[in-house]
């Protein structure tokens, strides 16, 4: 089938590539000229395992191809794909679908047959709705359904070719079949293709991800619990995932969920709510615990290094929100970092995804470009993602300071290898070995 997906972010560039990989003709558009320029050249600007082979092979292959003519990409393509952002809006807790609505006009100029229109990006129950307001004077050329996307940054051309369901939103029933055949080399190797209406389908993606948010803030809050009482968090996490009505995903305690879905989708599905005059009190909770998360993981660095912080080495090993990825959206670095060196701290981190621009401005803080030379000399060393490379670390070679501290905000250590080894080793929701 000829697509064409509009936005080269994470959406649309991974699901374009991997729909080229599986026999589409494929085209990805996007207004950035550089960014183009760049995946024309077969630079991928998203940091994404196996994405960048992906590309090559399929922009070799004459599969999928780069461009920012929208008009010939809309007019050369029968499936067209909205892939753009929808942030959160800066004073409110609604969705911004600037780019969503823009977008739509700007294919209704160019759209003279048949068409089917999917919104990709998430959005709000009822923008569907909206859409064919704005097409409605050429309605009969354009379908419009909706089709999330439930990629896991990390991990997202594994879920692209083998996804639990694949959830198609429409209002009108011959649509379904078009669908199925895009879909068919995945349903074939037994993913679901579940069908509901637009406005369904559009709820699905909020209340999934809301879902998962709330697991999460739900093991971090007892993780707090444990280490009051002196119970181990991971036992609970165990005896709890072992329900099969439960499941153990998303039940490890860490740091606040972060990165471009929970954050903006849990607000979402609140303004969404209040729209519709009904109160989400359960994710109201979800969205202020996690936003409570960072002070009390701030306070616990307190307590470990003393009440001042000036003069303090902290050196984090990463920033991202999750190993895999370059993504800083929300990531409790983000927070953290700022809040340390105004306190006086000189601060440090390597990532294996490279060095920030977040983080240039702020005072006392440097990318090291190895864990070495991080943690050389640290008076606390942070583990804030678990990139692989973190999880065999010997702390014994890299730092030389007598009253070394970690701070495993994952739990990716042995409580017991560090009590060996004779650290001052912290930990999330489980018992102290100080």
């Amino acid at each position: 089938m000829k697509l064409c997906m509009i936005g080269t972010g994470y959406v649309g560039l991974v699901s374009g590539t991997c729909f080229a990989d599986i026999g589409n003709q494929v085209i990805c558009v996007d207004k950035d000229i550089d960014k183009i320029k760049k995946l024309n050249s077969g630079i991928s600007p998203i940091y994404e395992p196996g994405l960048d082979e992906l590309i090559k092979k399929n922009y070799l292959a004459k599969r999928l191809s780069f461009t920012t003519n929208i008009k010939k990409a809309v007019n050369d393509s029968d499936i067209i794909f909205i892939c753009v952002g929808t942030p959160t809006m800066k004073s409110s807790l609604k969705v911004d679908l600037t780019y969503v609505y823009k977008c739509s006009k700007e294919i209704l100029k160019y759209t003279k047959k048949k068409k089917i229109l999917i919104t990709k990006s998430t959005v709000p129950v009822g923008t569907g709705d909206e859409i064919e307001k704005i097409i409605k004077k050429k309605k009969r050329f354009l379908t419009v359904i909706s089709n999330p996307e439930f990629l896991r940054e990390g991990e997202a051309i594994r879920d692209f070719r083998y996804p639990d369901r694949i959830v198609i939103g429409s209002n009108e029933k011959k649509i379904f079949n078009t669908m199925k055949k895009l879909y068919l080399p995945l349903t074939n190797k037994g993913s679901k293709f579940f069908k509901t209406s637009r406005r369904g389908a559009e709820l699905i993606k909020y209340a999934s991800n809301a879902f998962l948010a709330t697991k999460i803030t739900f093991i971090n809050e007892l993780a707090n619990l444990c280490e009051k009482s002196g119970i181990n968090i991971e036992d609970i996490s165990l005896g709890m995932g072992s329900d099969k009505r439960i499941g153990s995903r998303f039940l490890r305690a860490g740091p606040a969920y972060g990165g471009s879905c929970f954050p903006k989708d849990t607000k979402g599905l609140v303004s969404t709510a209040d729209k519709y005059k009904i109160n989400l009190s359960v994710v109201k909770s979800v969205i202020k615990s996690n936003q409570d998360r960072v002070k009390l993981l701030t306070n616990n660095i307190h307590k470990i290094l003393g009440q001042s912080l000036k003069g303090k080495k902290i050196s984090f090993l990463g920033v991202t929100f999750k190993p895999n990825t370059d993504d800083m959206r929300d990531s409790t670095s983000l927070k953290m970092i700022p809040y340390l060196s105004k306190k006086g701290a000189i601060i440090s981190y390597y990532d294996p995804s490279g060095e920030k621009k977040e983080f240039t401005k702020i005072k006392n803080c440097s990318y090291k470009n190895n864990i070495r030379n991080n943690c050389y000399n640290a008076d606390l060393v942070i583990l804030l993602t678990e990139w692989d490379e973190f999880k065999t670390v010997d702390f014994r070679k890299f730092v030389k300071k007598k009253k070394f501290k970690i701070y495993d905000l994952r739990n990716i250590y042995s409580v017991e290898e560090m009590k060996r080894n004779n650290f001052e080793y912290y930990s999330v929701g489980r018992p102290d070995i100080n």
